[in-house]
């Protein structure tokens, strides 16, 4: 087991009608608030804007907004809602919606406090070094963002995507009503599901040893959502199944299961370039990635491929030929995510030719080499990409 530090400060908060706690909480910080939100017809229609604007207005909390999230979300939004920040002097924001929503508000929350540009923080060029409290009302279990430590914008004039972390960007609270996910599309909910579980591979895919306790929750956590998946592909209703996920998209991405190892992270880096220059859904990316960064790797760590194979996915260990074994669990990985509709080659996502696949790749290693299990150069990465095609 490596030495770690972890930290896990958010609040988080399952019921139902959790999600009109968010003036009770936001009063214990700030009597300003911004919330950022979608804007979508979702939001207002759903009576999800009504519902927390009320809910602020009882509790005494003055209420500016930043509406117009996107997926892949841009810093030109970010900017606007620092802007708002400064003239109105908001001492809390508030995101309701999913990753894209949740790591918006992170990128003003740092900007915030920050004289320069925000974008300067995900250049690298500068570090922040605080932020304004953020609290989150999940309405699209996927990303983790409700209780991680980062937050991903994208500079449509560089046409970068790029990450921030630090531990106190984290959320303050996290209030997770499941009846605001039962509408969720099947499409958004596979995709949610494929990037909570890529989340634990990212972590289970170690070089460290002796890592017996994650391991076990590793393969515990993906487990649980194989169970869930199943139930919610026959009903996309099941309450409880959405509340599982809920809960498994923050224990999946809080760092938790990161404790005492190494991480890999490659796969993550490379999908966030499809988002970057194609607009590319993030769950869909992995979908069609992932099982070809296992194909690419997995002799680097077959024994780790073979636990996998075995403990998730119950197939027995071949003692003659545990490379067959390592293969046969990618190819469950794969099946997992394609059999809920997941897509299976950067066709399927509109990728249909390779004009942009080197430049994505130095995109991707443009701070070093990337992935902890094995370290993957640009050269590495342009092949998982037309492994991909």
């Amino acid at each position: 087991m490596d030495n770690f530090e972890f930290m896990s400060p958010t609040k988080f908060i399952l019921e139902k009608d959790a999600d009109l706690l968010c003036g009770s909480e936001v009063k214990k910080i700030s009597d300003n608030v911004l919330f950022v939100h979608y804007g979508d017809s979702f939001t207002y229609e759903s009576g999800l804007h009504a519902r927390i604007t009320k809910a602020l207005e009882e509790a005494g909390v003055t209420c500016y907004e930043l509406p117009g999230v996107e997926p892949n979300p841009k810093v030109d939004l970010v900017r606007k809602g620092i802007e708002l920040c400064k003239k109105h002097n908001i001492g809390c924001i508030l995101a309701a919606g999913g990753g894209s929503v949740i790591d918006t508000a992170k990128a003003v929350g740092i900007g915030a406090k920050y004289d320069g540009d925000v974008w300067d923080f995900y250049s690298k060029k500068a570090v922040p070094t605080g932020s304004l409290p953020v609290g989150t009302i999940m309405t699209l279990p996927a990303t983790g963002s409700e209780g991680s430590n980062g937050s991903v914008i994208k500079n449509p004039e560089t046409g970068e995507s790029a990450d921030v972390m630090a531990d106190f960007i984290r959320p303050v609270f996290t209030l997770m009503n499941p009846d605001l996910t039962l509408t969720v599309p099947k499409r958004q909910t596979v995709f949610g599901i494929i990037d909570m579980f890529s989340h634990v591979l990212e972590r289970y895919f170690s070089s460290s040893v002796n890592t017996y306790l994650t391991d076990y929750l590793c393969e515990g956590v993906m487990k649980s959502i194989l169970v869930n998946a199943k139930a919610l592909m026959k009903d996309l209703k099941d309450y409880n199944a959405r509340a599982e996920l809920m809960w498994t998209s923050v224990v999946a991405h809080n760092g938790l299961l990161a404790t005492g190892r190494n991480q890999d992270w490659a796969t993550h880096t490379i999908g966030v370039q499809l988002g970057a220059q194609y607009n590319c859904v993030h769950g869909a990316t992995l979908s069609v990635l992932f099982p070809n960064w296992a194909r690419y790797v997995y002799k680097d760590n077959l024994p780790r491929f073979v636990q996998f194979a075995n403990r998730v996915f119950g197939i027995e260990i071949d003692l003659y030929d545990q490379e067959k074994t390592a293969l046969e669990g990618i190819e469950k990985m794969a099946e997992f995510f394609h059999s809920m509709g997941g897509p299976v080659t950067l066709a399927d996502l509109g990728v249909e030719n390779d004009e942009k696949i080197r430049q994505m790749a130095e995109d991707a290693c443009r701070f070093g080499s990337i992935g902890g299990l094995k370290a993957l150069d640009a050269d590495d990465v342009e092949a998982i990409y037309r492994l991909s095609m």
